[in-house]
C-alpha cells in the first residue's frame, strides 16, 4: 500500500533553490550557475528555468550578461506561486479539486476536510515568498509552527 501524504516533488525543490539563488544573485545567473550553485542537474533544471519562463516567474536574457533573473521582486513570488506553475493545485483529492467533491451518508463532511487541509497548505504556501526564506525571516504564523517541536517529529 502506498503511503500517500503531502507531496513535494523534486521539480518544485529544485525550482524553488533555483529561485532562491536567483534572489540573492543580484545579476542574472546561468542554468549552469544555478544548478552549480545548488548541486542540481543542470539539464533538469534547464527544463525547470523554461516552465517558470513560460509562467512568468523568471525572465531570461540572451548574450554576454545574459542568464534567468526574477521576473518580479522576490517578495512578489509566494512559494505557492512556484508550486502552482510547477505542479498545478496546492491540494487534490483523486485528481479534483477539493471543493469538487462530493460525498455522501457518513463521509457527508469529508470534503470539508479537504477544503481545510488546503486552507491550511495556503495559510503557509501562499504567505512565505522567495524574500523572506532567502532572508531567514519567517512570517509570524509559519514561525510560531516550526518552533513547536512536534512539527520537526515524525509521525
Amino acid at each position: 500500500m502506498q503511503n500517500h501524504r503531502v507531496h513535494i516533488p523534486a521539480k518544485v525543490d529544485y525550482g524553488i533553490r533555483a529561485l532562491l539563488s536567483l534572489a540573492v544573485a543580484g545579476a542574472p545567473q546561468t542554468a549552469e550557475e544555478l544548478a552549480s550553485d545548488q548541486g542540481l542537474p543542470p539539464r533538469f533544471l534547464g527544463a525547470i528555468l523554461a516552465d517558470l519562463r513560460r509562467s512568468g516567474l523568471v525572465a531570461s536574457q540572451r548574450g554576454a550578461e545574459g542568464g534567468y533573473r526574477l521576473a518580479r521582486p522576490a517578495a512578489d513570488i509566494k512559494l505557492a506561486d512556484v508550486i502552482r506553475a510547477l505542479d498545478g493545485p496546492l491540494a487534490e483529492v483523486r485528481g479534483f479539486r477539493p471543493e469538487a467533491t462530493h460525498y455522501e451518508g457518513s463521509a457527508v463532511h469529508l470534503q470539508e476536510i479537504w477544503v481545510a487541509v488546503r486552507a491550511s497548505l495556503r495559510a503557509v504556501l501562499e504567505h512565505v515568498s522567495l524574500a523572506d526564506v532567502a532572508a531567514g525571516k519567517l512570517p509570524k504564523e509559519v514561525a510560531r509552527l516550526t518552533a513547536d517541536p512536534d512539527a520537526w517529529e515524525p509521525h
